[in-house]
């Protein structure tokens, strides 16, 4: 799988999160907790640096409750801050702005002690698309200050956004990097909607999300969609999912795009299911190597340049 989606505005967050990166005092980095390796975008370790960070696992209602238990010891071995939250209802957001203003304390003492009055502590939101960024924004403002939406790169520029719970907030657009070609890693920001569907071909996403179904949860895939039997070829499932779903044409055959958009959004949605794509043990399929998303980037740009 090679996908080229990298709109012109995610190079200019790229910049922007490092220009003002020093405006800030902690980083809010938002992962969905279904794919926490996939919806990890790793320039923003070489870019954020040693900056106080929390991580932010969104969506988690619609994972599996086991597999995220395995992620919360994963962070927890690993000395990293990482919180579990629903950014629609808000479960969640008062244990972040807890942990946000735990690790700034320092500052807020040391401003007191100086005999000045505490400024607002400044958080900067950071995420790949389409991973609740603005919903959270909204949710910890308490009104609609962010633009939000179904459909990724939905938010186009940076905005303050002032908190009567003593913060700021910096949002940012969401940010991919500009070659995916890891396969695990593009389908599973295919499944969760992280890149806009118009790209892609929905029946091969559709397909084989299918295949993973099978794979990993095939009772959610079976008592979903009324199938007796899925120990056949993938695309003879998909068939009979569209079947007895309706999903059919005239003279009988079957209407893969209308099936292919009813199972990828009944996904998003959880209505097949609390579903993880990945757990910890996965870390070892995706061979993540810095320096070579880092070469990635400068021949990106220099192709841009030319």
């Amino acid at each position: 799988m090679n996908i080229n989606w990298y709109p012109g505005h995610m190079k200019k967050t790229k910049e922007m999160i490092r220009d003002n990166l020093k405006l800030v005092d902690i980083v809010v980095e938002l992962l969905d907790s279904r794919i926490p390796i996939s919806s990890k975008n790793h320039h923003l370790d070489e870019i954020l640096g040693e900056k106080k960070r929390i991580v932010v696992l969104n969506k988690y209602d619609l994972a599996d409750p086991d597999i995220l238990d395995e992620w919360s010891e994963y962070y927890r071995a690993k000395g990293m801050v990482a919180i579990f939250l629903n950014s629609l209802n808000g479960d969640g957001v008062n244990r972040l702005l807890h942990e946000i203003k735990l690790m700034t304390q320092e500052q807020t003492e040391k401003m007191i002690s100086q005999g000045r009055v505490p400024r607002p502590i400044r958080v900067m939101i950071v995420g790949i698309p389409n991973v609740g960024k603005s919903s959270l924004i909204n949710k910890l403002a308490g009104k609609k200050s962010a633009t939000t939406g179904n459909r990724p790169g939905v938010t186009k520029g940076k905005q303050w956004i002032r908190l009567n719970k003593g913060l700021e907030l910096f949002d940012t657009p969401g940010i991919l990097w500009p070659k995916i070609d890891d396969e695990h890693v593009g389908l599973n920001l295919a499944f969760t909607g992280a890149i806009k569907d118009e790209i892609m071909d929905l029946d091969d996403i559709a397909y084989y999300f299918i295949k993973r179904m099978v794979e990993i949860y095939p009772n959610h895939l079976k008592v979903r969609y009324g199938l007796d039997d899925i120990d056949k070829e993938t695309i003879e499932i998909m068939d009979d999912i569209a079947r007895n779903r309706g999903c059919i044409m005239k003279g009988n055959t079957i209407d893969y795009e209308k099936v292919s958009r009813m199972i990828l959004d009944e996904f998003r949605r959880g209505k097949i299911g609390q579903i993880s794509l990945e757990s910890p043990r996965d870390m070892a399929l995706v061979d993540i190597d810095e320096e070579e998303y880092d070469d990635r980037y400068e021949e990106y740009e220099a192709d841009k340049i030319d």
